[in-house]
């Protein structure tokens, strides 16, 4: 055999070969690996309702217990506090106005509204510029520093809240009302506001005085504001220290203009009686000297003696008419004319002395409306006394003080 046919039978036998070993291969199963169990799925959490306040029982007013009705709220409560829910009103969170009861399988809270130094801001908010006894509001209940829970009472859907009790406001206005109308009355037909003392023309009245009529106007502003925020809010000890002392300044003005009028009175009163007495002595003794005089006139003849006394009696005589001419000058200067002592009209009265419209006067009454206003619209807006400055309760003294001193030389 050559090389050639050995080498091709060599190449057949490896062809037969390597076929068989791939039949084998083909034939023999290939093992799969075992596949792991997979773990099992963790079961998912049915979602849970979100609450909604759904109704509300009772007044939306301070003071007031008012019953909310929450969806879902024994829910919510598994996983939250329900302790440390609050009302909100107007979007705002009552903070510190907790639950008063809580009934989960009911789906209820009762709320006990009212004003705590954390949610007093917020109240002067709502309750503040009335224009009416209520006014709409939303409403809902939720945690104080997270949104409240959805609510039906929306902006489509207010709540009215009670600003003012009807019943309650109704009183407090006649109360007021009363009060007013008998505060005019007797200043208008009784010497309350005005100058002491009887009017020396029958059927008239005084002038009004400016210390007693700002000692009013004052009393009436405390006592109407103290009831009106006692109306809203509940609160009895809203009078401030800065009040007191305006007040204590208005008082002290009329005091001291009673004082100084008082002394003057008095001093004047001495004087007249004294001129009055000493003028009736003067016509008394000018018709005696006048007499003497005559008698002596009437003797024929007169001695020296007797001229010597009819001297003394001419001059005697002279200087009690002389006398008598004086005193009943300064009796009239000193009595009032009918007309000092009649009111002349109440702005007239109160910016006017006997010299006319004095500065000094219209000074405390100017100062006396600017605080006025101020003071009411505290009270409107805020529904608190408002607290004046020492410096602005200063210049109210200086003006109180100018006043009473320019009283001194006033002759009125």
């Amino acid at each position: 055999m050559n090389r050639k046919t050995i080498r091709s039978l060599f190449f057949v036998a490896a062809l037969i070969v390597v076929g068989g070993y791939a039949v084998a291969r083909a034939q023999t199963p290939t093992p799969t690996p075992a596949s792991s169990p997979s773990p099992l799925a963790s079961p998912t959490p049915a979602p849970v309702s979100s609450p909604k306040v759904k109704g509300a029982e009772g007044h939306l007013e301070l003071d007031d217990i008012i019953r909310v009705e929450v969806d879902h709220f024994a829910e919510w409560a598994a996983g939250n506090d329900p302790t440390k829910l609050v009302p909100f009103i107007n979007g705002r969170a009552i903070r510190g106005n907790y639950p008063e009861e809580i009934h989960p399988d009911k789906n209820r809270l009762h709320f006990h509204l009212e004003i705590t130094p954390e949610n007093k801001e917020v109240w002067t908010d709502l309750l503040g510029t009335p224009q009416g006894t209520r006014r709409p509001v939303t409403f809902s209940v939720g945690l104080e520093n997270q949104s409240p829970f959805d609510s039906v009472f929306d902006q489509s859907h207010p709540l009215p809240l009670t600003v003012i009790s009807p019943v309650y406001g109704v009183i407090a206005f006649l109360v007021v009302f009363v009060t007013l109308i008998l505060l005019i009355w007797l200043a208008r037909t009784t010497n309350l506001i005005r100058e002491p003392g009887d009017c020396p023309m029958p059927g008239k009245l005084s002038p009004y005085n400016l210390g007693r009529t700002q000692m009013a106007f004052w009393f009436f502003l405390v006592y109407a504001s103290y009831l009106t925020i006692w109306l809203i809010t509940d609160a009895l000890d809203t009078i401030t220290p800065s009040l007191l002392g305006l007040m204590g300044i208005s008082a002290g003005t009329a005091l001291g203009e009673a004082l100084i009028d008082s002394g003057k009175v008095n001093a004047t009163s001495e004087q007249l009686q004294s001129l009055a007495a000493e003028k009736q002595s003067l016509e008394k003794t000018v018709p005696e000297l006048q007499s003497q005089v005559a008698e002596l006139n009437a003797k024929a003849a007169l001695t020296p003696e007797d001229t010597s006394n009819r001297d003394s009696l001419n001059k005697q005589l002279q200087d009690s008419r002389t006398r008598l001419a004086q005193v009943t000058q300064q009796l009239q200067a000193l009595s009032p004319s009918a007309a000092a002592g009649v009111s002349k009209g109440f702005l007239r009265d109160i910016l006017s002395d006997s010299s006319g419209y004095s500065f000094h006067r219209f000074q405390i009454f100017a100062w006396t409306i600017v605080l006025g206003i101020i003071f009411v619209s505290s009270v409107y807006n805020k529904l608190t006394m408002p607290e004046f400055s020492a410096t602005l309760l200063g210049l109210m003294g200086i003006s109180s003080g100018t006043y009473i001193g320019f009283k001194f030389p006033e002759n009125k």
